[in-house]
């Protein structure tokens, strides 16, 4: 694959996600809290099996 080629190949690609990529129903904020409520639940699912502190 020549240089010209993939430039033009990646331009289309970079095209293609004007939109977002995103689906119309996934809330930014909802997917959020969602993380973080997972990683504060790993958080103290940790700290509950660390009692040698």
């Amino acid at each position: 694959m020549t240089f010209p080629s993939s430039v033009h190949a990646l331009g289309l690609l970079a095209q293609g996600g004007e939109h977002g990529g995103q689906h119309d129903s996934l809330n930014p904020y909802f997917i959020g809290g969602f993380g973080l409520f997972i990683l504060l639940l790993l958080l103290w699912i940790t700290t509950r099996f660390n009692r040698d502190r």
